[in-house]
């Protein structure tokens, strides 16, 4: 018995040593690394985002990157519940786009990790496409939405800072 469980102890400790190598292993890493070119996102990520308060309403889909400034997540008041609930010591916040002018597809790009959910019509949308990489200067995520014309709520959750830099572009 005490073998047997000596096995068994040798082998939790050599899971627990391979398992985080493993997970970063899987996590793409650098800016090469994303699914498809990021090069437009990218540079409205790196140029002078436009500062916007979570909350705030927007016209028309921005031509810059957005500075969303982002609440504590258990103070964020997000109008529609995030498909991915997160931790209470995140960051949350959300803005309006009151005018999609052409329905299409849409990569969201995120600087940092993040939820991010995108609501139009009463319903949250699911994605059409992702891709992630760490150890990307200013790009983390981008999510690909199928868009109709028309109002969009897009949320930010799970941030771990107070401010997320975000680039919306038409994929055609």
């Amino acid at each position: 018995m005490p073998i047997a469980r000596a096995r068994w102890g040798a082998i939790a400790l050599i899971l627990a040593v391979l398992c985080p190598f493993a997970a970063s292993a899987a996590e793409p890493s650098g800016c090469g690394a994303f699914e498809w070119p990021i090069d437009r996102e990218r540079a409205l990520l790196t140029a002078e985002p436009a500062s916007l308060a979570s909350g705030a309403e927007l016209q028309a889909l921005p031509a810059t990157a957005l500075a969303l400034k982002l609440r504590p997540a258990t103070d964020a008041a997000l109008p529609a519940p995030p498909e991915r609930a997160p931790a209470p010591d995140r960051y949350a916040g959300f803005v309006r786009i009151k005018q999609v002018a052409k329905a299409g597809t849409y990569t969201i790009a995120l600087s940092s990790a993040g939820w991010i959910d995108v609501v139009q019509d009463g319903r949250t949308l699911k994605p059409t496409g992702f891709s992630g990489a760490t150890d990307c200067d200013s790009v983390r995520k981008l999510v690909r939405y199928q868009l109709g014309a028309g109002e969009v709520l897009l949320q930010i959750s799970g941030v771990t800072a107070d401010t997320a830099h975000i680039a919306i572009l038409s994929v055609d």
